[in-house]
């Protein structure tokens, strides 16, 4: 079946091919937080994006593809966004990554601190790095661009389908994360960029452009 990106928590994961990488989608917790996969079919080498929660599945999902976890991003500090993260790293002994001004505040501290403009290697795909600052402070992006030429975004809880990331809660500031969203990622990648976030369902850069202005009037 061709992927949707519609998952459900302790339901299938979602498969997409998409040539030198395979994805694989997967929602756990009452809180319906996204876990993404990303294999390398060259290599083997595999990286996941949020070991959110669950860690039985986390593994299980891993298993689906290549059975080897050789990275695991976290996309910012959130509790919901990292519970299984030390049994996932402790299981696997995969290389830990966060960004710089999260990862004090992790339950296992990362090895590898990224900042904006870092690349991260899979095997023989390259994933670009971007900060994006408001919903938490540390928050990141992996962008990979694929060989016909889409790019693939993993935005944790940055960019939905309809808007940014919450910015409600003390310490979070909308205006910085609405500008690093609109410059680091519309002002950057076209719309074809399918990006893929912590909750829900996916969308693409063109399906949410024209509702920019829409979002910065109403502050949320």
């Amino acid at each position: 079946m061709a992927y949707t990106g519609d998952v459900t928590p302790g339901g299938p994961s979602d498969v997409r091919e998409l040539g030198p990488a395979t994805l694989r989608k997967m929602s756990v917790s009452d809180m319906h937080n996204n876990v993404y996969l990303l294999t390398c079919t060259a290599t083997g080498e595999q990286l996941m994006v949020d070991a959110a929660d669950d860690p039985d599945r986390c593994l299980a999902l891993v298993a689906e593809g290549t059975g080897r976890l050789d990275h695991l991003v976290t996309t910012h500090q959130h509790w919901d966004h990292v519970r299984a993260l030390e049994d996932v790293a402790r299981a696997t002994g995969a290389r830990t990554y966060a960004g710089e001004d999260d990862a004090d505040a992790l339950p296992l501290a990362p090895d590898v601190r990224l900042r904006q403009g870092d690349t991260l290697r899979v095997g023989e795909l390259e994933l670009d790095v971007v900060h994006l600052r408001g919903h938490t402070p540390g928050s990141v992006a992996l962008a990979w661009r694929a060989p016909d030429g889409v790019t693939h975004l993993f935005t944790g809880d940055t960019l939905f389908p309809g808007g940014v990331g919450n910015t409600k809660n003390e310490g979070q500031d909308f205006d910085a994360l609405y500008g690093d969203v609109t410059e680091r990622i519309f002002g950057v990648y076209d719309d074809q960029t399918w990006f893929y976030p912590g909750h829900g369902g996916d969308s693409t850069l063109g399906a949410e452009r024209p509702h920019l202005d829409e979002w910065r009037e109403r502050g949320w």
